[in-house]
């Protein structure tokens, strides 16, 4: 492990790399394939002092999975059955979170204005992508297939790309996700979940990113 190794590798080969980026801000999933040197002098972070503390994480993190040595349909399973379907569950249920936090905190100056057209917006685009992905490239990579799925996986790290600048623009709107003082109960809650669906989102990409999709088009 050094510093001249990509975002992706790092958190390909050491998984619980990925806290120690979040920490950071640093963009392991689409923007991974940038050396974690080059990605710590934009952010005016010590790449040796990241090196430690992706070493502390490995070594507490147990019996995290290493998804680069699995098999491809036990990689899609597990994506379909877990990413795909917490999704499907969480979405709706911050939308309408998003909705009664506006309706009812509307006069107040930090009301996230817009979050609700903001989420309903990345609904639709998750469950359109979800939709392709299930239907079209992973019935193609799990057939053994994936050596001519280049299209549709290009377009699928667009359609990830998308999804980086809507999670950026969720921060934006809801003041980088830190609740104000006068916040309530279910606004508070709707902020911790909104975090906890950037984290997910960010291992979802990044396993799809920079290990189903790069071993598929090598089978």
């Amino acid at each position: 492990m050094d510093s001249t190794m990509t975002l992706a590798d790092l958190a390909v080969a050491y998984p619980a790399a990925s806290r120690v980026f979040r920490r950071h801000g640093l963009d392991f999933c689409c923007g991974g394939r940038r050396p974690l040197e080059d990605a710590a002098a934009a952010k005016g972070l010590d790449a040796a002092a990241l090196l430690e503390a992706i070493a502390g994480e490995s070594r507490g993190a147990g019996d995290r999975p290493r998804w680069d040595t699995r098999p491809l349909s036990e990689i899609v399973d597990h994506i379909v059955s877990y990413y795909h379907a917490r999704l499907r569950t969480e979405l709706p249920e911050l939308v309408a979170m998003a909705a009664r936090v506006e309706e009812r905190h509307a006069e107040k100056p930090t009301c996230p204005v817009g979050l609700c057209a903001h989420l309903e917006t990345i609904h639709q685009a998750v469950l359109d992508h979800l939709y392709k992905e299930e239907q079209i490239l992973f019935p193609m990579i799990v057939a053994g297939r994936g050596a001519g799925a280049g299209g549709p996986i290009h377009v699928m790290e667009i359609e990830h790309d998308d999804h980086a600048v809507n999670l950026a623009r969720t921060r934006q709107i809801t003041g980088d996700l830190e609740p104000p003082p006068e916040a309530c109960t279910t606004w508070r809650a709707l902020y911790g979940r909104l975090v906890e669906l950037e984290a997910e989102l960010m291992d979802h990409i990044h396993l799809e990113n920079n290990v189903l999709f790069p071993r598929a088009l090598r089978a």
